[in-house]
């Protein structure tokens, strides 16, 4: 039976059809070519990864980021893009994604499902080490059990390892893995002490130097360069030991692949080219073998 089509319907598929391009428009490469800006986020207080004096971004993440924006231009066509910078807080990275206030979050952040609710990440930038900043002074007992060390000569059980680490007070970043990660350490070994949440890495340093924390737990790197750059940290060291290492990664609109694929291909082509190993050895030292075995994970074909 031949059946001829609906008019109204057709004009209606047709509406609708015809919508779609603007539809699929409507997402974070459309928002820069209509904006003819690409604006980037990042935490000011996050040196050396991202740092923010006097109106300017720097740091080992903001150079990332600046090539990424030299291949959105490039792939839009824009001759006079302009490249901002928005400092945020902690508390407004996921917001101002979903909010399309930046584009892209610069500031390095750990992949978690619980984090890929809200927003999608790039491929990985930096390999993070989960270390401990400790006062000069610390009891022996802490820092022999925090660097992985037998508290006496004997065998070390669970109250051994306890002796060293009860009845002190630490300190991490509240609502990130470091928290969630000590609290899981403490729970297994039956550690009795008190974890106290805190709202940036300088209110945790600041903790231990005043003597209200015996431990921050954050990443190495920052830990390292807040000793190094800080003179009131003389009386502070970063323990060697490294409990934890995870991949970090910039944050970007959840679903937008297109846009994905632009910020993965720069990353990418970064590390295939060896300028993320330079980078890396400008910031942080030469990168050992593992981490070069992992940059060769981490750049897609």
């Amino acid at each position: 039976m031949n059946m001829k089509p609906n008019k109204p319907v057709s004009l209606l598929l047709a509406g609708l059809f015809a919508l779609l391009p603007a539809l699929a428009g409507a997402d974070t490469l459309e928002r820069v070519r209509s904006n003819n800006a690409f604006t980037m986020g990042y935490l000011p207080d996050l040196a050396p990864f991202t740092s923010g004096e006097g109106g300017k971004a720097s740091g080992y993440a903001i150079e990332i980021c600046q090539k990424i924006a030299e291949r959105v231009q490039a792939g839009l066509g824009l001759t006079d893009m302009q490249a901002n910078y928005k400092a945020l807080s902690l508390g407004k990275v996921v917001e101002a994604i979903k909010a399309g206030e930046v584009d892209l979050f610069c500031s390095p952040t750990p992949e978690t499902l619980e984090h890929r609710k809200s927003v999608s990440f790039s491929r990985p930038v930096y390999t993070a080490g989960l270390s401990v900043l400790v006062r000069k002074d610390a009891h022996p007992s802490l820092v022999n059990v925090l660097n992985g060390e037998a508290v006496h000569t004997g065998p070390t059980w669970r109250a051994t390892i306890n002796q060293g680490l009860a009845s002190h007070t630490f300190a991490a970043i509240k609502g990130g893995v470091t928290e969630d990660w000590v609290r899981d350490k403490m729970r297994k070994l039956g550690v009795i002490a008190t974890l106290i949440n805190v709202d940036s890495h300088e209110a945790g340093v600041k903790m231990v130097a005043e003597g209200k924390a015996s431990a921050f737990f954050s990443e190495r790197m920052l830990l390292q360069n807040y000793v190094q750059e800080h003179a009131a940290a003389g009386d502070m060291m970063v323990l060697e030991r490294i409990f934890e290492i995870a991949p970090v990664s910039m944050a970007l609109a959840r679903g937008d692949e297109d846009f994905r694929l632009l910020v993965d291909t720069a990353i990418s082509e970064m590390y295939q080219s060896g300028e993320m190993e330079l980078l890396h050895t400008r910031y942080f030292g030469a990168p050992g073998e593992m981490l070069k075995i992992l940059s060769r994970v981490y750049a897609l074909p």
